[in-house]
């Protein structure tokens, strides 16, 4: 009598021990839909894998900037899905984290000068978009920031037209335009319009201050004593996420349909630098004891004209100090104005992030002297709230100078 198992057609069997799994991509995790993808300029990428270090999206991206703080972040976006990232960099030391980002030969260094034509086209050879985050907000003894902001991009952008790189992508600055009375914000509107000399279809991106670990807008708010700071930090703005300009910056390089058009990333609400600053005081307790808040010499204020002439000074003797020069002076009195026709985060598919979720997230490594940790408080976004409420409420206070403003 035949056994049961032997009744079993033989190709049945073999069809069912072969058959394969499923396979299906992570949409989460791989930032493109589609296995074949055609560029404007004809290429075809074909993606490989279920996203991850191992995986490739077929696309090559060069990021100017990439070991600055945003950069490094995008860096880390677009190298995780194994997309082949080229990464300029001047500093050796700088470059070092980008590496680990990615899995083998996917981050690729070239070392580059902005003066120096030849290793911005090596840079730009072989890729399918170029990412110009190079910017500067003061002028140093090396590069001044029409330098940096303008030639830097004019070069970038003719090295990227010569090899036919499919995408540019700028990103400038919030409140760019070249007739600012802000040489910073004015060298940003003028690269803005080099850009699309060379590239009339170039994707622009200007994002508010970022907020992030370690980001320029805090750490300027963090110091114990600023001299002058109820002028240097009246300018109100929109603060947003770095991590959502990142993640922003990656779906527009693999979207064509980002092409020719301007975006403005900002937060959600509207915060003068003044209110954050008295807002960092009672999240790291500084000088706090108990219920009373005692933060006797955090304030060093100064009417217009001694901290215009501080500013003066440190340019001319210091003038790495980017947060304290005569351009931040200026910048300080000019507020973050919207762009109507720019598109924003919406029109990405994003949310913006509301700063109130994550201030103290960054705000928290600073809280290290022992006098800070009485009385800590864990600011989640309802605590940051009623901070903002607490801070902003009029207060009797004698100011015969009328210095704060």
């Amino acid at each position: 009598m035949l056994s049961t198992f032997s009744r079993v057609p033989r190709v049945a069997s073999t069809a069912a021990r072969f058959v394969p799994l499923q396979q299906t991509r992570n949409a989460y995790r791989f930032p493109l839909k589609n296995d074949v993808n055609i560029t404007k300029n004809g290429k075809t990428h074909v993606t490989v894998g279920q996203g991850g270090r191992s995986s490739r999206t077929g696309y090559t991206v060069s990021v100017f900037g990439g070991s600055g703080f945003l950069g490094k972040i995008l860096v880390s976006k677009l190298a995780k899905h194994g997309t082949l990232v080229v990464a300029p960099f001047r500093n050796g030391h700088s470059k070092r984290p980008l590496k680990v980002n990615g899995d083998l030969g996917v981050v690729n260094f070239h070392e580059f000068d902005i003066r120096n034509v030849k290793s911005i086209e090596e840079s730009v050879a072989h890729s399918d978009v170029v990412i110009n985050l190079l910017g500067s907000a003061n002028n140093t003894k090396n590069f001044s920031m029409a330098d940096a902001n303008i030639e830097a991009t004019r070069r970038i952008a003719q090295a990227a037209k010569d090899y036919n790189v499919d995408r540019f992508i700028q990103v400038s600055s919030y409140n760019a335009n070249p007739n600012s009375k802000s040489e910073f914000f004015a060298t940003k509107g003028i690269g803005e319009e080099v850009a699309k000399e060379y590239y009339p279809d170039v994707t622009i991106v200007r994002p508010s201050p970022m907020v992030g670990q370690n980001c320029a807008l805090l750490n300027e708010m963090l110091s114990l004593r600023v001299f002058g700071d109820n002028i240097l930090f009246r300018q109100e703005i929109y603060p947003t996420h770095v991590e959502q300009v990142a993640q922003a910056l990656e779906r527009i390089t693999y979207d064509d349909s980002t092409l020719g058009k301007t975006y403005e990333l900002y937060g959600p609400e509207r915060y003068s630098r003044k209110e954050l600053r008295e807002m960092l005081k009672y999240m790291t307790h500084i000088g706090m004891y108990g219920y009373f808040p005692a933060a006797a010499g955090y304030y060093l204020p100064a009417n217009e004209f001694a901290v215009k002439a501080w500013c003066w000074i440190n340019e001319k003797f210091n003038p790495s100090m980017e947060s304290f020069n005569v351009d931040s002076y200026t910048r300080s009195s000019i507020d973050q104005v919207i762009d109507p026709t720019a598109l924003t985060y919406k029109d990405l598919g994003f949310v913006p992030d509301d700063l109130a979720d994550y201030l103290y997230t960054y705000v928290k490594p600073h809280i290290v002297a022992s006098s800070q940790a009485l009385n800590r408080t864990v600011y989640g976004r309802d605590e940051v709230l009623k901070l903002r409420d607490y801070v902003n409420t009029p207060k009797n206070r004698l100011d015969l100078l009328d210095v704060h403003g």
